[in-house]
């Protein structure tokens, strides 16, 4: 009995730690694309300025900044080696692009969370429906 306790509890510990290293990899890997359809250009540093500009920015983080009296933002990927370069206007979209994705990730963990407790609610599917016993038809 140990034995099998043991299996499950590291089976969901595995499960667990899968789900949540999954989480964490997804949240930079998401944020280029949504940066590349808002406007955003993807620079590598060419010079020695540039590198020490591009060494000063914050990884996976979307930062303001004023270049020549203008209003820039850049978002540095480490992983990658570039920065993703872009202005006002590129940054209203990327946050309306990102707000977007939010409220439709919503809506589906919702539409989800709604089918799952369904299932057996007021004898929706009857008491049997989904263990191998036929489902009775009237």
């Amino acid at each position: 009995m140990k034995t099998f306790a043991s299996l499950i509890a590291s089976l969901a510990m595995l499960a667990g730690s899968l789900f949540l290293g999954g989480c964490a990899s997804t949240t930079a890997s998401s944020t280029e694309p949504l940066l590349s359809a808002a406007g955003f250009t993807s620079r590598t540093p060419e010079n020695a300025k540039q590198q020490e500009l591009y060494n000063q920015l914050t990884p996976y983080k979307v930062q303001r900044g004023e270049y020549k009296g203008k209003v820039m933002y850049a978002y540095k990927d480490e992983k990658k080696g570039v920065a993703y370069v872009g202005d006002e206007a590129a940054y209203q979209r990327y946050q309306k692009l990102a707000v977007e994705r939010r409220i439709a990730r919503d809506n589906y963990e919702a539409a989800q969370m709604n089918r799952d407790f369904a299932y057996g609610w007021y004898g929706a599917y009857g008491p049997y429906y989904g263990y191998g016993y036929p489902v009775r038809r009237w």
